[in-house]
């Protein structure tokens, strides 16, 4: 049975789903965090659909292991091969979601002109999983996807910033065509996307709004738990665990761009089975 004071779990192919774990923190400052990035793995996005799944597998019994009471899937990849696998048909914690579903309401809630891009890992366009779940939403909107491969290697090495070469030359070379199609909303649909906010925002223009997947997930699930009762007492001191597959020290360098330094988290390097 689900303990209401146990932690909430996320994770992540890389460091990328540390935007959702951002804002828990920001909306819901006394909850226990677990969260997993299996930075050994990065990214998953141009895996196959099987290996994809046994890794999704093997951080699901990761979680469940940590007796989270709530599971986020911040992998915009493994959310898009979770609608149509069973991999999550056996797990056992009560409250599982991806970032796919939150996303595509956020979008729809936020367009004007019915015209949205998307863009993510080769592995979610792919999959097709924001095109139909926006077409269920607004069946006569229209959709630009566009696979960005290299954002993933950039965001874990910290290329993010405007002015930064690499970052610039990859927004242009893949957002132009969607810039052209006059999007007024963009689902950047990998939780490690929006560490290149600034560049992405920068190229767009102010017309364009940006969809966090990672952030309106963590919003949908505060609701969830206010709604359930299910959240930790005001007088909880949060305890927040963030562990990697590899290199606990390039993982601690970038769970400080992403966090900040003021946020006290223990960093444990580990191996999954």
């Amino acid at each position: 049975m689900t303990n209401f004071n146990d932690a909430i779990g996320v994770f992540d192919s890389g460091v990328g789903g540390l935007t959702c774990v951002k804002e828990i923190i920001r909306l819901m400052p006394h909850e226990d965090i677990v969260y997993l990035g299996d930075t050994a793995r990065v990214p998953y996005g141009t895996r196959s659909r099987e290996t994809i799944e046994r890794y999704a597998r093997q951080d699901i019994r990761f979680m469940e292991k940590h007796n989270v009471k709530l599971m986020i899937v911040a992998c915009g990849t493994v959310s898009a091969v979770m609608e149509t696998s069973p991999i999550f048909s056996d797990c056992h914690v009560n409250c599982c979601s991806g970032v796919i579903i939150p996303a595509a309401d956020a979008a729809a809630a936020a367009t004007k002109n019915g015209r949205i891009g998307v863009i993510a890992t080769q592995a979610s366009i792919n999959s097709g999983c924001y095109e139909r779940e926006l077409k269920r939403l607004m069946p006569h909107c229209e959709i630009f996807s566009r696979a960005c491969p290299m954002f993933v290697p950039l965001v874990e090495n910290g290329y993010t910033q405007v002015g930064c070469p690499p970052a610039e030359f990859f927004v242009k070379e893949y957002l132009s065509d969607i810039k052209n199609s006059g999007v007024d909303t963009l689902i950047m649909g990998c939780t490690h996307f929006p560490l290149l906010e600034d560049v992405v925002g920068a190229f767009m223009g102010s017309g364009v709004t940006l969809i966090s997947p990672g952030k309106v997930t963590a919003a949908q699930m505060y609701d969830a738990l206010k709604a359930q009762n299910a959240l930790n007492s005001p007088d909880h001191k949060a305890k927040i665990e963030l562990y990697c597959t590899d290199s606990a020290e390039l993982f601690a360098q970038n769970a400080g761009r992403f966090l900040g330094d003021s946020v006290n988290a223990q960093i444990i390097q580990c191996t999954l089975d």
